[in-house]
């Protein structure tokens, strides 16, 4: 997803943090890595540390992450799975769209929905696998005792791609500065773990998809994508959309 749309979707992120509706999102990603890693201990269970720093970093309570953590082995614990559907939006824009469902036939009818109301259609699903790369994606803030050429060497070896300073806007209407890391898909773990080493708390560790070829748009067909783009994030069971534009 481009620079400029994940800035303006940053923004409208915050209404949507003070609706609450990201913390039962961020619990089901907790429920799913504790079951999928076998264990509720975060330190023997590096897909559950990274969900539990991800929420953490969306200022998520404690009570609430133990909870997730206890659901993932509840025996009467609703079976939540991922799911990934592929679509085509207004101006020429695709999407991926993540789901973390215990009903994929309540959420496919709600996605479908969402779409042709907003000018979108779902797609086969592999129509978009040339269209995207997944990749290992990590933030973190910007430290003044960090140098990052120093970093990016050491990280290459681990699977480093690519490393680039940015900001993101926050609640009181300032930027943060932080940097951001890209990685081969398969070198998450390693990674992670290299990052964890060297003392750099990480506030958002994800596999995201990355568009091959973004394209630009005009700031009216952004609105009309960014619009369809929030309608399917307010939904329940969709966790995030990746979108090809610039």
């Amino acid at each position: 997803m481009g620079r400029a749309f994940e800035y303006r979707k940053a923004a409208k992120m915050k209404r949507w943090g003070q609706m609450s509706r990201i913390f039962p999102k961020l619990g089901k990603m907790i429920t799913m890595a504790a079951k999928e890693g076998g264990s509720p201990d975060p330190e023997m269970n590096a897909k559950l540390r990274t969900a539990i720093a991800n929420a953490k970093a969306q200022n998520m309570p404690k009570d609430n992450i133990e909870a997730a953590i206890k659901r993932a082995f509840n025996k009467d614990a609703a079976d939540i799975k991922e799911i990934r559907y592929e679509a085509k939006g207004p101006h020429g824009s695709l999407m991926i769209i993540e789901c973390a469902t215990d009903n994929p036939t309540r959420t496919v009818a709600n996605v479908k929905a969402i779409l042709v109301r907003n000018k979108g259609e779902l797609l086969t699903s592999g129509s978009l696998d040339f269209m995207f790369t997944r990749k290992s994606v990590f933030e973190f803030d910007k430290r003044d005792d960090l140098d990052l050429e120093e970093l990016e060497l050491e990280l290459i070896d681990y699977g480093l791609e690519e490393i680039e300073e940015d900001k993101i806007p926050q609640e009181n209407g300032e930027d943060k500065a932080i940097v951001r890391i890209y990685g081969e898909f398969t070198s998450f773990g390693e990674l992670s773990k290299a990052l964890e080493e060297r003392g750099i708390e990480v506030s958002k560790a994800q596999l995201q998809y990355i568009p091959n070829t973004p394209v630009e748009l005009s700031e009216e067909q952004m609105d009309e994508v960014g619009t369809l783009t929030e309608k399917l994030e307010e939904d329940d069971d969709v966790q995030v959309v990746y979108t090809n534009l610039a």
